[in-house]
């Protein structure tokens, strides 16, 4: 019997299951080590890498279409100032937080002109094989200020665009489209 009595007292207790409290502190805990370094990653990415965007409107047509998906890489222009040909995301002062997406056409200290609805840079045309649907209208020459671009909508018929609001400072360039990841019939990147 005293053997017994030295087995029983030999034994261990059962572990005590934490409470409630000390339960969701450590889920609270799992949860908040793996949200906020996430969250932390997907800030810095859209403040200074990348941002998605949406296409409004038909002024890029048919190079760029309503409701498609593209990635805005904000790294380049920080290296290099826009080249024409590119296709840039921008705000255009006084309009709030809507962002505008178009093609740089005018580099600063460029003449711009169209006559026809042909581009013309200080004189001589421009070769645009993007664009399909051309305005026959006249813009009377405009040298692009320092520090500025002249953008168009490769739409031209149908486009809001440097030739109604002026050249964009670079100051108020988000970034230059890169990829375009929805639908899935126009993935690749943009050009």
């Amino acid at each position: 019997m005293e053997e017994m009595q030295n087995i029983q007292e030999m034994s261990p207790t059962p572990p005590r299951r934490p409470g409630w409290g000390a339960r969701i502190m450590t889920a609270f805990r799992e949860v908040a080590e793996t949200v906020i370094p996430a969250v932390v990653i997907a800030l810095v990415i859209q403040l200074f890498l990348a941002q998605a965007t949406r296409v409004y409107g038909q002024s890029m047509e048919p190079n760029l279409h309503t409701d498609q998906r593209l990635v805005v890489e904000k790294i380049s222009y920080r290296f290099h100032a826009p080249r024409r040909g590119d296709i840039v995301v921008f705000r255009v002062p006084g309009r709030g937080s809507e962002l505008l997406i178009k093609r740089v056409i005018g580099l600063p200290g460029e003449t711009v002109e169209m006559r026809k609805g042909i581009v013309y840079i200080n004189g001589k045309p421009l070769d645009e094989p993007y664009v399909v649907y051309r305005s026959h209208e006249t813009l009377e020459p405009r040298v692009v200020p320092p520090l500025s671009v002249f953008v168009l909508g490769d739409n031209r018929a149908a486009s809001n665009d440097s030739r109604v609001f002026g050249p964009i400072h670079l100051d108020n360039i988000i970034g230059r489209a890169w990829f375009s990841y929805w639908p899935p019939s126009l993935i690749g990147w943009v050009e």
